[in-house]
Order: structure tokens, then C-alpha cells, then sequence
């Protein structure tokens, strides 16, 4: 663990980037400019597709390793990458915990696991997610995350849990993430987060997606905005895109207070 002295200067460093306007205005225009040539669609985990900003893994990355969970639960697949990225996460975790207990457990045998639900999982995915080292720990079901069916399928999945993070990325339209956030949020467990992505669409203008139903006052910000409203238990951790810079979930790091 770093020393405190070092975890202070961070925060200092954090919070003088808060208030430096010209540094986030450049940031955002890197957003902006960013989207329409894919540039998240360049990097892999392990040999599969991400299509995530290189910062918001290092994120998630930073929030497994302090959460411990012993399932993510992940709406929208695509090409697995992220679902490997967190099955990879939580095999490290059990080989550092069995490290430190002195224990000749397999990690392979761990009870931590990775749900994926995707209303389209195209065949060549799904082969090349199951045949992936780290397919152990995943599961996948097919279908609309908003259905009800599906809905119950994973509540029911959830209940042999104990610490759980979120991890919405699918559909983005607001009513979407709306549903979502009504069907899932709550089985974030306590000082764990329900990560909302893609709300960086507010913020950008209303021609960057001509071919898609989202856009400015429709998108997983705007669900997160209106599922807050009721929602006391949930807060927005500003801290990590402030942190960031760059990420397409800022207001979409949600943490649930105790």
C-alpha cells in the first residue's frame, strides 16, 4: 500500500485538476473528438475486444481491487472483453488472498464469478468467451436485461452473493438505463458501486449519433439523473472522473452509502 504521504499528494493533485478549466475543456474536446473514429474499439483484454477508454479500466481496475467482490454483474457483452477484463480481475484477487493466507487453494476452484447479460450474444462471441482461460468464472444469459424473466434470473444468481458490483453497458437510451438501474442497482452491495456508462452522451452534441435512438436529454446520464431523485442510497463519486480526465461514465460511478 502507498504511503500516506503519497496517497495525499493524489488527492491534492486531484483536487487542483477539479478546478483547472483549460486542462477539462481539453480533456472533454479528447472525448468528443475521440468518439466518431472508434478509438475505443482498439483495445483488447487478453486477447479480446474491450471497446473501453484505457482510463475507465484502470477505474474498474482500482474499484475490484478495493471491493473485493464475488460477482460482477455486467449488462451488454459485445465482444466479451470486458467480461474476461473482470473474470481476469477476480482470479487475481483470489491468488493474492490465497497468497497471503498461505492456502494451496485453486483459484480456478473460486466461487467468485462474472455475469454477462446481453440480448444478442453472437455465436463467434460466445465461442471465443468460452474458450478463453478465464470461461470458468463466466456465465452468460441471453436475452433483454429489462425482461422480466431475465430479470429474475439474475436475482435469483445474486442471492448466493455477498459483495456485488454493477456494471450497466448496454442499450443507452434513458428509459433503458432507467429499467436497468430499477432492475439491478439494488443488489449493489453496501460501499460497492453501480457503474453506469456511456453518460459522457449528455455532454456531447446532438449530431454525434445520427443512426442511434440516444443523444442529449436521452442517455444513461439523464437515467441517472431521475433514478437519484429517489434513490438517497446511491451518490455520484465525482472523484474518479475528476481523476480521470478522460471516461465515458462521468455522474456514472455510483456508490451505495451504508
Amino acid at each position: 500500500m502507498p504511503p500516506v504521504d503519497f496517497r495525499n499528494e493524489v488527492q491534492e493533485r486531484i483536487a487542483a485538476m477539479r478546478t483547472d478549466e483549460a486542462l477539462r475543456s481539453s480533456g472533454h474536446a479528447f472525448m468528443e473528438a475521440s468518439t466518431a473514429p472508434k478509438y475505443s474499439y482498439n483495445f483488447e483484454w487478453q486477447g479480446r475486444p474491450i471497446i473501453q477508454y484505457p482510463q475507465d479500466i484502470v477505474a474498474m481496475q482500482e474499484l475490484i481491487w478495493n471491493i473485493k467482490p464475488d460477482l460482477i454483474i455486467e449488462t451488454g457483452i459485445a465482444h466479451g472483453g470486458s467480461l474476461i477484463f473482470s473474470a481476469s480481475m477476480l482470479a487475481l484477487l483470489d491468488m493474492c488472498e490465497a497468497i497471503e493466507l498461505g492456502s494451496s487453494l485453486d483459484p480456478r476452484q473460486s466461487d467468485r464469478r462474472v455475469l454477462g447479460i446481453d440480448i444478442d450474444i453472437r455465436s463467434h462471441n460466445r465461442a471465443a468467451i468460452e474458450a478463453h482461460p478465464m470461461s470458468s468464472r463466466i456465465q452468460m444469459i441471453q436475452g433483454s436485461s429489462i425482461d422480466p424473466s431475465v430479470i429474475a434470473q439474475v436475482r435469483e444468481i445474486a442471492r448466493d452473493f455477498r459483495r456485488i458490483l454493477i456494471c450497466l453497458d448496454s442499450n443507452h437510451t434513458h428509459e433503458h438505463v432507467l429499467a436497468e438501474l430499477n432492475a439491478y442497482a439494488s443488489l449493489t452491495s453496501v460501499g460497492s458501486y453501480c457503474v453506469v456508462f456511456d453518460t459522457v452522451i449528455e455532454d456531447f452534441s446532438a449530431t454525434m449519433y445520427p443512426d442511434r435512438p440516444w443523444g442529449p436529454g436521452n442517455n444513461p446520464k439523464t437515467a441517472v439523473w431521475q433514478y437519484l431523485e429517489s434513490h438517497p442510497e446511491f451518490e455520484i463519486d465525482r472523484s474518479i472522473p475528476d481523476k480521470l480526465l478522460l471516461t465515458v461514465a462521468p455522474d456514472g460511478y455510483l456508490r451505495k452509502r451504508g
